[in-house]
């Protein structure tokens, strides 16, 4: 992945109806290392993990488009599949849970959650997946952190948050901001966003932000994976987000160590350029074309 695409996704994230037996013929599916794979054994063993994670790019139809069919085909195979969702933010859980009884309309959901003030990327990229999860009694789950909330800690620190600001997002105990790793990479995009024009006060904030994002919605994957042993979490978030396992899904595996056999699987929408650096970006890089 080149450094511009990298800092498009950061900058983002701060501000397959496949059947089982044979692919579309538009999608293919590679490992890090660029070995192209047999789409049914990916398939089965997605299908044998206990989240997976779908990161995408927020405004490409084809990531959107993948998602669905990958959700039909992992739901074909598992019915106890539920959908986490970035696109949400945690304290609109309720409004999901009412579309999801028939209480509201989809129009009256977009509105309840504040979809366009707050995410703002096209409600058609989502609409069809929110509509499969409704006609098949599929949970949504709110995974974000409130724009008010991610603000704020970009702006004054962590320490700035009230009592109030931290009822939707974990303990200050369980957010972790000790991954050199990933720290450097963050560090770099965001010295090319901002051209070495700001402090390293700024950038502490803007990762703190970052990791406060992160942990948030791990924190609600985890809760809902401890609640529903089995259940399947499909987990539709920026590839900012999973890239090389630091963001969620490292989290998500802390939290739930103790976990017998817990399984996780990153899936990459579309990418370009893939560069390993001696990682892995992803368990597997899925291909559609426009």
């Amino acid at each position: 992945m080149s450094k511009g695409q990298l800092i498009k996704l950061w900058a983002w994230s701060l501000g397959l109806f496949l059947c089982f037996t044979s692919p579309a013929p538009a999608q293919t599916i590679f490992s890090p290392m660029q070995q192209r794979l047999s789409p049914q054994t990916v398939l089965r063993q997605l299908a044998a993990a206990d989240v997976i994670y779908l990161g995408e790019t927020h405004d490409s139809p084809a990531d959107h488009r993948a998602q669905l069919r990958i959700i039909q085909a992992l739901h074909q195979k598992q019915p106890q599949v539920a959908i986490a969702l970035e696109m949400f933010q945690r304290p609109y859980q309720p409004a999901l849970d009412r579309y999801l009884a028939g209480q509201i309309t989809e129009a009256e959901l977009r509105q309840q959650s504040q979809f366009d003030q707050r995410w703002g990327y096209d409600w058609e990229y989502y609409a069809p997946i929110l509509r499969f999860a409704k006609a098949k009694r599929l949970p949504l789950i709110a995974l974000n952190t409130p724009t008010e909330i991610t603000r704020k800690v970009a702006r004054q620190g962590l320490d700035s948050l009230t009592a109030s600001d931290r009822q939707f997002i974990p303990p200050a105990s369980e957010i972790r901001t000790d991954n050199a790793a990933y720290r450097q990479r963050i560090q770099k995009i965001y010295e090319e966003m901002h051209q070495g024009h700001s402090s390293s006060n700024n950038f502490e904030q803007f990762f703190q932000a970052q990791v406060l994002w992160d942990e948030t919605m791990a924190e609600r994957i985890a809760q809902f994976a401890t609640t529903h042993p089995n259940s399947q979490i499909v987990v539709l978030a920026g590839q900012g987000h999973i890239i090389y396992g630091d963001g969620i899904p490292s989290r998500v595996a802390r939290r739930l160590k103790n976990t017998p056999n817990f399984v996780q699987r990153l899936v990459l929408l579309n990418p370009e350029n893939i560069e390993n650096g001696g990682r892995a970006i992803a368990d597997y890089l899925w291909k559609e074309e426009e």
